[in-house]
């Protein structure tokens, strides 16, 4: 199993230790020809505008694009997940639109109001994931065809499925849990 870890900008090396912790093979991924031959891509958190504006310069907006609709399993984490969305509530940056999720950007705050929490995934098991929010987006809307994975205890959805794709707005790179990299790898083998 081979996963590229986008890694224009943003905490791409963080993906690939955890990756390398629990044995699979990676490659970073800035060019279209390192889009071939993977198993999944990881787009890591970061800052949104600068990865789209990155991508563009990069010309990989559309090879993204184009290995997500034939299916390649995509984890968005934080600016990811926004570059995933169909929808950004609060800023009108073009993204990849793959996901049928609406998305608001910074939702809790600034770099001062990151906060971690207790996250019960029921994909995961019956243990609490360590979910670590840093200037995180919220998802406001998701579509019929979207699987909540987790909500926050007032409601706030802050994970979904659809299909091969994963949205998640915190971090779970930056913990020592590796069970949701565990999911993604999952999913990406009932894929083949």
């Amino acid at each position: 199993m081979k996963i590229g870890v986008l890694a224009l900008q943003g905490a791409f090396i963080e993906h690939i230790h955890t990756l390398d912790k629990l044995g699979v093979m990676t490659t970073q991924v800035r060019k279209p020809t390192e889009l071939e031959d993977l198993d999944g891509l990881i787009i890591p958190g970061g800052e949104s505008t600068t990865m789209l504006n990155l991508a563009n310069n990069f010309e990989l907006f559309e090879p993204l694009r184009t290995v997500a609709l034939h299916r390649l399993p995509i984890m968005g984490i934080c600016a990811g997940m926004i570059l995933l969305a169909k929808t950004v509530s609060n800023s009108d940056i073009k993204t990849l639109g793959l996901m049928d999720i609406k998305i608001r950007r910074n939702a809790f705050g600034r770099q001062k109001d990151s906060f971690e929490t207790d996250l019960n995934i029921t994909a995961l098991g019956d243990k609490p994931f360590p979910g670590v929010f840093i200037r995180a987006p919220l998802i406001e809307d998701a579509g019929s065809n979207v699987e909540i994975l987790n909500r926050l205890p007032e409601g706030t959805i802050v994970a979904v499925r659809q299909g091969n794709m994963l949205g998640i707005s915190f971090h779970p790179e930056l913990t020592d849990d590796t069970r949701m990299h565990e999911y993604f790898l999952k999913i990406i083998s009932s894929n083949k």
